[in-house]
Order: C-alpha cells, then structure tokens, then sequence
C-alpha cells in the first residue's frame, strides 16, 4: 500500500466512526470524557493522486471546538460553518473534534489533558494545522502551538485571512490590513532570542562608550512599525471616507432614498442586487465572495428613483477588528432608509443567522433602520424549513434570486416602505427650456402633459432640487 493510499485508508476508516458517533440529544454538563469527533462535515478529501494532492498544496486542518453554551445541535452548527470556513480559505478538513465544558480552558482553551488527545489526532491525520472554534488569548495559542508542534489558527485569524484572500479595491485591502494589524499586535511574540536580542554599542548611532543603554528590542521594532502602519491606514481610510461620504451626501441633497442590502454571508444578497438592478455583481456559491460595497441606482413600480447598495456579509462571531475596520463601509447600512434583510432558506439553521445579524446591525447602529426581511433560495429551501420561516416571519417575502420567484412582489413591497420626498408641481416650461422637461421626465413621475402655445404643461411629482429649479414656471392656484 503506498502513502497515499495509506492516507486515504486513515480518512475513510475516520469516516466510517464518524457516521457511529451519537452527536444528538443533551449532554450532562460535567462530562468531559473526550474530545468528540463532529460529523456530517462537507470537506472530506476525494480520490485525487498523490500528484494532484501536492499541486493544491491544501492545508491539512483538524478542527476543535469548546462547546460552552446552548444545544448541541448549535455547537455542531457552529463547527460545520468552521468547516465550511476552513474549505473557503483553501483547506482540506481531516477531522473535527468538540468539547463540553463550562468555559474555554485559561491556557490551553481545552485542557491539559485534551491537548495531548489532540496532538495523537494530529499525528495520526498527518495534519499541519490546527483550527479552534473561538479567539484564542495570545497565551492559549503559544500554548497550544509549543504543545503541538503545528500551527495553531482561531476563528478570527481564519476569518481575515479570507478577507485578505477575497479583498480587491484599495479601500477593501486597507480596511483587511487594518483589521489584521489590530489582530497580530498583541500576539506578537518571540522564538528563542531572536525578538529579545537588543540594540547597543555602536548600533546606537556609533557614539559608543557613555551612550550604550537596553536599547530596544526587535519585538519593540516591530511593534512600533505596526503602530505606524495602523496610522498611516487609518489616515488613507479617512481620505477614502470622506469621498464615501461626499457621494453619500449629493445622493441625500438630491432625495434619492436609499437601500442596503444586508444578511448573512452567502444568503444570496448579490443575486438579489443582479435581480433588482441588473447590475452585473460577482456571484459565487462561498463565503465573503462579496467584500467591497456595490451601489447600484434603479425605480420603483411607480418610477420612484432609488439605490440599492450590497454589503459585506456577517457570520457568527464577526471578528470586532473587522466590524471596527469595515465600519465606514457598513455606515451604508446605518444611513439608509431600509435594510433589506436577506435569509437563507436553504440553511438547516436560519433562525441562527437573522440573530447574528441583527446582533451586527446593533453594534453599527443600525438596528433602527426600518426592515424588510427577505427568504431567498426558496427553490432550494425544503417545505419544513419554509413553513417555520412563514409562522416566525409573516410579514417576510420569500423569493428566489435564481428563479426570479417572489421578486415581482419584493419590488411592490421596497416600494411601499420607501420614503417618498417627492414633491407634487404644477408648471408651464416655455419650450426653450426643454432641458427642464427632459430632467422631469428622467428624475421625476409625470402625471399629466401638455403642449400648449406658452410652452409645455405639467403636473409631476419631483424630488426638492428639481422643485427649486421649476419654481419659476409654476402655475398659480386661484387661492395662491
């Protein structure tokens, strides 16, 4: 049998124990026996050659989990949405592992005793990385990693690093870097005495005897050059805030309302946009494929102006570096006049997403936005799931970005709830000032036209700035 065959036997034989482990029902809080193997994960390894397996370069991941909190239906949704995490950044899962405790241990988030558990699954998957259900304290992860001898990831950490994979304006570079260096800066430590070795001597600008102090340490260094990056990205993010900002601001002088898309990450907000607007957005089927703000302009049934903007999805535990990071980009959703709140109907767990959504629009204060909620993928959502979204949400519209099922009655409803700030005129336009007619018809909703031998007359509803411009060639009431 050759190594890889070898290999793919140890996964299969993991499988097939996998399928026999009971994972239902409550477990007694104290039982803290052993680390429990999660099964039903997506991302086993398929039969590739050798050859082909040392092309991907995938990492090979063992994820593990502190179940603290809730059902252990949660705690197995949790790792399965790590595992789908793990798959998105470029990983292969060769096993999951769970635990039941009170709290995370305080150095090593398992146990003393678990981690050398741990390490035997390590060694026995060949796996090179390992990947914890949580954000690891910088003690927890030196622990883990010395323990080990692989290298140790959290959920945070993996979370960045496929916004790092996935950004592609400048502005959405800066903001993962922002958030990467606010990560890292309290995990920086060092091997051996390669960060502690110090600066002295005629390093210290050649003046020698007198002069030499502790000088400063390499950890030092680096330190202080992430402090000066961190300024120098938040200076260049506030550059890119302000031009956010001044757009922004010539869309509310012009009362044009405005629409955010918002929902968990893969609910399907970009084929929603597409959908509206026809916008042409990147769609892909995997986590965070939309990172950078896209705003989008189109009508309602009846003609009213509006946009409608996509953002970056949430996800459970968003990291507070990236919601921190990210803020001048989700102060879209803060500033608009309606949040499109879009679910997944075909997750086994929706009712968990809208919660951590909506735990996100509060941190950015957004919760008192007004709120349409919207069951996308219905196509490929089953009747159970769909008739519990129907009796939790009655007022939700359930569509199909994919189909086009329900976007017709979506549009009817964006309509209803928008503010309309349009204003009702009566004008006579002379005929040579036919550019006032044009921007009528373009911005505005005429309700009636004609021609008569002084010029053109008007009744339509116009939005403020339109108003100003026709005032001159209003038409007099008789009480006016």
């Amino acid at each position: 049998m050759t190594k890889h065959d070898d290999f793919l036997a140890r996964i299969a034989a993991q499988s097939e124990r996998e399928n026999g482990t009971d994972t239902g029902g409550e477990r007694d809080l104290a039982d803290r026996a052993a680390l429990r193997r999660v099964g039903s994960l997506s991302t086993q390894l398929t039969d590739i050659t050798e050859v082909e397996y040392r092309d991907l370069q995938l990492e090979r991941v063992v994820l593990v989990g502190v179940w603290s909190t809730g059902t252990a239906e949660d705690a197995e949704a949790s790792m399965t949405e790590l595992a789908r995490l793990a798959e998105t950044a470029g990983s292969v899962v060769l096993e999951s592992l769970s635990q039941r405790r009170r709290n995370p241990d305080a150095g090593t988030y398992i146990g003393s005793g678990k981690v050398r558990e741990l390490g035997e699954v390590v060694e026995m998957t060949g796996a090179d990385t390992v990947i914890c259900d949580g954000e690891l304290s910088p003690g927890q992860l030196r622990n883990l990693e010395e323990q080990l001898k692989v290298k140790v990831v959290d959920r945070t950490a993996l979370i960045l690093d496929i916004f790092a994979q996935h950004a592609k304006s400048k502005e959405g570079k800066a903001q993962v870097e922002l958030a990467q260096l606010n990560y890292f800066l309290p995990r920086l430590r060092g091997w051996g005495v390669a960060l502690s070795r110090q600066r002295g001597g005629r390093v210290a600008s050649g003046a020698g005897i007198g002069s030499r102090g502790p000088g400063e340490t390499k950890l030092e260094i680096d330190r202080r050059r992430i402090h000066r990056r961190i300024a120098q990205l938040k200076t260049e993010l506030a550059a890119m805030r302000q031009v956010r900002d001044t757009k922004r601001s010539q869309r509310r002088a012009n009362a044009v309302p405005a629409v955010a898309i918002a929902g968990y990450t893969n609910a399907g907000k970009s084929s929603l946009l597409n959908c509206l607007t026809e916008a042409g957005v990147l769609v892909e089927d995997s986590l965070f494929a939309t990172l950078d703000p896209t705003t989008r302009k189109t009508t309602t049934t009846d003609g009213r102006l509006y946009t409608l903007t996509d953002t970056v999805g949430f996800v459970r535990h968003l990291p507070h570096q990236l919601v921190e990071s990210f803020r001048s980009t989700l102060e879209e959703i803060a500033d608009a006049d309606l949040v499109v709140h879009v679910i997944d109907g075909s997750d086994a767990h929706p009712e968990d997403q809208v919660v951590a959504v909506r735990e996100v629009l509060k941190e950015i204060d957004a919760a008192q936005v007004p709120e349409i909620m919207v069951v996308n993928k219905i196509d490929a959502a089953d009747e159970i799931t769909l008739g519990r979204l129907r009796h939790l949400l009655p007022q939700a519209v359930f569509v199909s970005a994919r189909t086009g099922e329900g976007i017709a009655e979506l549009r009817g409803v964006i309509a209803g709830a928008l503010p309309d700030p349009a204003l009702r005129i009566d004008v006579l336009v002379p005929f040579h000032q036919g550019a006032l007619v044009s921007r009528v018809h373009a911005e505005g909703t005429v309700l009636t036209e004609e021609h008569t031998a002084e010029g053109t007359l008007l009744q339509a509803k116009v939005y403020p700035a339109l108003a100003g411009a026709l005032h001159d060639y209003r038409v007099l009431a008789v009480n006016e």
